[in-house]
Parts: structure tokens; sequence; C-alpha cells
């Protein structure tokens, strides 16, 4: 995979250098909480992921990069790519809190709906979110997700249930 520049980012392939990072990451308060996946992800959590999930292509996973100072502050993927049926589903975060509210994140998903649309050609990106996530379903519906009111499904995160929404994008070819 090549690398994808953006005006304040870029985006890189992940590789095993970024255990450490994405691991403070995942395993922070502010990233974990806002993920369906809540329990702690572990070094052999992590390496297992790049061996069966990245390197077979079922995801495909960048590091997200300051183009000033080049700091990694986070990572945006493409999970379950199916290339037969053309669609995938689309997660991000951004470990580094100093870098919230910048537009990282905004570029981040940019780059990312060019780079599946337009490289991949898949046709439908989806997302599940936390409903209380409000703050992500803002960003995701200016990008062109729109909400899929026939999936909604929950799930218990510290002791209560939650509402998790998905939303769905088509290419714009589809």
């Amino acid at each position: 995979m090549k690398t994808i520049r953006g005006e304040k980012i870029f985006l890189r392939p992940i590789c095993l250098d970024d255990t450490d990072n994405i691991l403070r990451w995942r395993n922070s308060d502010h990233i974990r909480n806002n993920f369906i996946y809540q329990k702690p992800v572990t070094r052999e959590d992590h390496e297992r992921w790049l061996e069966t999930r990245v390197a077979t292509g079922e995801v495909i996973q960048f590091i997200i990069i300051t183009e000033e100072g080049k700091h990694p502050i986070g990572s945006v993927y493409l999970r379950d790519v199916d290339r037969k049926e053309q669609r995938a589903e689309y997660g991000i975060f951004i470990g580094e809190t100093e870098a919230l509210g910048k537009g990282y994140g905004t570029e981040a998903l940019r780059l990312m709906l060019c780079f599946a649309f337009e490289e991949l050609h898949l046709k439908l990106l989806t997302l599940r979110v936390l409903a209380r996530n409000v703050t992500a379903r803002g960003v995701y519906e200016k990008a062109g997700f729109l909400p899929d009111p026939d999936r909604r499904d929950s799930a218990v995160i510290n002791g209560k249930s939650e509402e998790i929404l998905f939303y769905r994008k088509n290419s714009p070819e589809a």
C-alpha cells in the first residue's frame, strides 16, 4: 500500500513498529470509552490483528501522521473488506488528545473515502457508532454517511445497555 497525502496529514500503512502507539491509544480512556469493544488490547491481541487481519487484506489500516512535525496521532482503517461485494466497514480514532478538534479526523475520513471508492472501487462503506458519541456522528453525517434505520443493535458496556447506530455511504458511482 502507498502513503496517502492530504493537506494537514498523511496516511501511511500500519506496521509492527506502531504497536506501542496503538496500545497506548486504544487503551486510553478517551478512545476505549467510545469503542464498542472496550476490553484492554494486549500486545498479543494487536500482533494477532496484524497477522490475521491486516496481512490478509481483510483490514486495511493506516497511521495518521501530521504533516507539521510528522507526529503519529491515530489510526484510520477499513475492516471486513469484501472485494467481491465491494464493501467494507470504516473506523477511526485520534489517539493524541492534543490533536483533537483540529480537523485531522475529518481530513482522514475524506482521504479514506477517496481511497475506498476511487482506488479500491468499493461501492459501500458502513460504520457503527455508539449513539452517545454525538461528535463522531456529526462528522460522519457531514461526510455524507446516512443513518441505516434498518440496522440497530446494542451492547452492554460497564453494566448498562448502550445503543449502537449504523451508518452507510454509497460510492458516488453507485
